[in-house]
């Protein structure tokens, strides 16, 4: 599994990063977690508000921080 962050590096990024390490220890599911600076990258994906989170390519948050809770549902 490979979980994005996308987002310029601002406060809430790195929040919602933390948040997704917190939901895999949580989980206990591993993941190769990578943040993705590139603004032009990030609005070629149809991200027009950050941060936001995808999971195996797919946009699955955008546009807030999400609760730990709502990353582990994700998760599954």
């Amino acid at each position: 599994m490979k979980i994005e962050i996308l987002g310029s590096g601002c406060a809430k990024c790195h929040e919602t990063e933390r948040r997704v390490q917190a939901a895999l220890v949580q989980t206990g599911k591993s993941a190769e977690v990578e943040h993705l600076y590139d603004m032009k990258a990030i609005a070629q994906r149809g991200v027009m508000f950050t941060p936001a989170v995808a999971i195996d390519g797919q946009v699955m948050i955008a546009g807030k921080v999400p609760a730990v809770e709502d990353i582990v549902k994700l998760l599954g």
